[in-house]
Order: structure tokens, then C-alpha cells, then sequence
């Protein structure tokens, strides 16, 4: 039996190995890729997922398959990062802001107002740009596969502290968590605000015990955590657009055949175009269902004040090197 086909037994009683052999019949064996990623299964990322399944299972018809892990199943975002580099995962969902400590050139989707609008945004991903960091990490042995629409970020504040951000100048004084990126620790700092790192599962009971002021994320996912429950502003700055991006074990990437190689790459493809249909109607409802509940829509951003006072990160000595500025060029070049 060839070592990725083995099987072990984690704690959780998951298979190990991030690519193996399960049988679909008494005939036919099929090669599975295990995903699993943090967010739960309303959420227009695992939706979109799931469509990529189905479509992997077709254009494999059967021979490939992917079972998909959600909830934080296997662990949370930094330890399924591990478990791909060791092989012990297949694939998994990250923010490309997380990617920030394996390449300096996945800053530049923190970068704020970086991206004129969301057209402008996915021709940068969908082109040589997008192509070309999907593959900065592989000598951290990840490879990236696609990315996924995680909409614009902003800013909401949590019913204790009750403000209502409209200028950079609300901002002051307020504890924001952020996700551990130095890039959006340093995009806090600069907006006047005290940057607090903490993982997302933790981000509701902060909000509600008030051990943060508010925290930064795009509309889905400010529903379907429900941490609009305890907040009472959403303000609309869209600061920035950091999108999700697919990433498998290089190990189990390298075990796959051409042909399997490709049916990866196009359903992933596939799936992206389809999870930015989904995300679409997710915002709009995630948005008319908050409001609904009481949450504070802020739309009268100074959204140039926030421009202006968030040019000051681009000076920095960090985002000064040769590769990040010609990242930043040919990303403002793209029309």
C-alpha cells in the first residue's frame, strides 16, 4: 500500500492523511481530499465549497472527491495551516491576510482603499496578479488553488461603547479586534484606534463583555456569527477587500495526477464564480436582516477622510520594498 493511501486515527476520529483511498463501491475506489475550514454552514464560503464537491465529483466522475469539515471541526484557522504543511489536511480556507507571515507580498490585500471597487478588485485576482500570489507560499509547502469573495470590511462598535464611526476622528480611544495580520494591526494604529488580535471564535463574547469596543469584517460574516446581537453601529467606510483564498498541502497537491491536478484547479475556478453570485444575495440579506434586529446602518461615511488618513501606512518602511511597490503599481495599472 503507498504511504498517502495509509489511514490513522486523530483524536477526533478523522482520517489523517490529507489525501486517500475510500471506497464509493465494491468496485470502484475513489481518492479523497479532506477540507476543513472555521465558518459555519450558512456561511456563502462553505456554500461554495460545497458546490465545488459536487463539481469535482462530476468532472472526476467519481474518482476524486472532497469531504468537507466545517464548525472549526478540525481545529481552528492556525492549526489547520500546520496540519496542511505536515500533509496531515488536504485543503483549507484562510483570509489572505493570515497568509502576511509565510509572504510579505500577500500585504498588499490589507493594503486599505488599495482597490477602487469590487470590478476592479476581482480583474486583479482573476489575472496575472491573482495567478502569481497563489503561489508565494509554496515554500512554506502550501499551494494556493482560488480565492473566494469575502466582500468589503468595515467597522462595528458593540452596545457598551454605542458609537457611531462616521470620520477617522470616532475611532480614537476605541479597542478594534483584528484579525493577526500585521497589516490590519497597523491599518488600526494609523486609524487612531488600539488593534486587539484575537481569533474570531472568541469575538462574541468580547464584543458583549466589552474586553473589545468593536472589530472589522464584512456583512455575512458579522450574520452568520450573530455578533450583530451584541453591537449597535455597522458603518459602511469598506476600508478594504481581503479576499479568502483556497490553499492545499503542497504534499497532497503533488500526489495528485495531472488530470486530477486540473480537475482541482477547474472546480475550484468554478466554485469561486459561483460563491460570488452567493455572496452577493448573502450580503444584501445579512444586511436587511440586521437592520431588522436593531443593528445601526451607518452610510454617511467620510469615506475620503478615512482615504487620507489611511495613506499614511503606505510610507511605511515595510511596504517600501521593491516587490510590494511593484505588487501596489501593477494592481493601481489594472483597468
Amino acid at each position: 500500500m503507498k504511504g498517502w493511501s495509509l489511514v490513522f486515527l486523530l483524536p477526533l476520529g478523522v482520517l489523517a492523511y490529507g489525501l486517500y483511498v475510500g471506497s464509493t463501491s465494491p468496485v470502484e475506489k475513489a481518492r479523497v481530499i479532506r477540507l476543513g475550514h472555521i465558518l459555519n454552514q450558512q456561511h456563502p464560503v462553505h456554500k461554495g465549497m460545497h458546490f465545488m464537491a459536487e463539481d469535482l465529483a462530476r468532472r472526476s466522475s467519481g474518482k476524486l472527491r472532497l469531504e468537507i469539515y466545517p464548525d472549526e471541526q478540525l481545529g481552528p484557522e492556525r492549526e489547520l495551516i500546520e496540519m496542511l504543511q505536515i500533509g496531515s489536511l488536504g485543503m483549507t480556507k484562510v483570509s489572505t491576510g493570515v497568509l502576511e507571515s509565510f509572504s510579505p507580498k500577500m500585504t498588499v490585500f490589507s493594503l486599505p482603499y488599495l482597490f477602487k471597487d469590487r470590478e476592479h478588485f476581482w480583474r486583479v485576482l482573476d489575472g496575472p496578479v491573482g495567478e502569481e500570489l497563489l503561489d508565494v507560499s509554496l515554500p512554506f509547502n502550501l499551494k494556493g488553488i482560488g480565492y473566494y469573495d469575502a466582500g468589503a470590511r468595515s467597522f462595528y462598535i458593540n452596545k457598551k461603547s454605542g458609537r457611531s464611526v462616521r470620520r477617522p476622528e470616532d475611532l480614537y480611544g476605541l479597542s478594534i479586534r483584528v484579525m493577526k495580520s500585521r497589516t490590519a494591526v497597523r491599518m488600526i494604529e494609523v486609524l487612531g484606534a488600539n488593534p486587539v488580535p484575537i481569533p474570531f471564535g472568541e469575538l462574541y463574547s468580547a464584543l458583549d463583555t466589552g474586553t473589545v469596543d468593536g472589530a472589522e469584517n464584512n456583512p455575512p460574516s458579522l450574520h452568520t456569527s450573530r455578533q450583530y446581537e451584541v453591537s449597535s453601529t455597522y458603518s459602511l467606510n469598506e476600508h478594504t477587500f481581503v479576499p479568502d483564498i483556497l490553499i492545499m498541502s503542497l504534499d497532497t497537491w503533488k500526489r495528485l495526477s495531472p488530470d486530477e491536478q486540473r480537475w482541482v484547479k477547474e472546480s475550484a475556478r468554478a466554485s469561486s464564480q459561483h460563491q460570488r453570485e452567493l455572496w452577493g444575495r448573502a450580503e444584501a440579506e445579512a444586511m436587511s436582516e440586521m437592520e431588522k434586529y436593531g443593528l445601526k446602518i451607518v452610510g454617511d461615511v467620510d469615506k475620503e477622510a478615512f482615504r487620507q488618513k489611511a495613506t499614511a501606512m503606505y510610507q511605511d518602511r515595510e511596504y517600501q520594498s521593491p516587490e510590494i511597490q511593484d505588487l501596489i503599481r501593477r494592481i493601481s495599472e489594472v483597468r
